[in-house]
């Protein structure tokens, strides 16, 4: 997810929509670039110990699979994610032995493959995974991706701050 541009001024919808949620994409792995392993699984929130930069990389990964895979797509959980039964709420977030840069390319691979799955989708497509009471459309699906990555981005922002004084971010334009 690197050399993302902003859509258009004047582009369609879903040039928008993609093009948003790709730039906060790219986002996310520029707030990680240069952080050790040591930093990038520091916990430097006392009151969300799960919330250190590989911990939401990580995060941000399953929303991508259970937004457009398990519900756009519908692809079956046959227990490949991390939530099971009984499970802690957050287990995707329990990363402390992977590598940040392992968690960032299962990321960008996950957005991929992510774009690849609703690329033929109209906007107004409903989630195949859910009964058709509690299906959301693509369109409100990228929209929800948009605020759930950029919030995150947010996290990460302020993580990084605290780890090391890092702030800002260079204009993908």
């Amino acid at each position: 997810m690197t050399d993302v541009q902003r859509p258009a001024l004047t582009a369609d919808e879903r040039t928008q929509l993609i093009g948003w949620l790709d730039v906060q994409r790219s986002f996310v792995r520029m707030k990680c670039i240069g952080l050790s392993e040591e930093d990038a699984h520091r916990k430097v929130l006392p009151t969300s110990p799960l919330m250190t930069p590989a911990g939401l990389v990580a995060h941000l990964r399953w929303v991508e699979y259970s937004w457009f895979q398990l519900g756009m797509v519908g692809v079956p959980d046959t227990g490949q994610t991390p939530w099971v039964e009984g499970a802690h709420v957050d287990a995707e977030m329990f990363v402390d032995d992977v590598p940040i840069a392992q968690l960032l390319d299962e990321y960008d691979e996950e957005c991929r493959s992510s774009n690849a799955a609703i690329a033929d989708l109209p906007l107004e497509t409903v989630e195949a995974g859910h009964p058709t009471e509690k299906a959301a459309s693509l369109r409100y699906v990228l929209c929800h991706m948009i605020e759930e990555t950029a919030r995150h981005v947010g996290h990460l922002d302020i993580i990084r701050e605290l780890l090391d004084g890092t702030k800002g971010y260079t204009d993908p334009e």
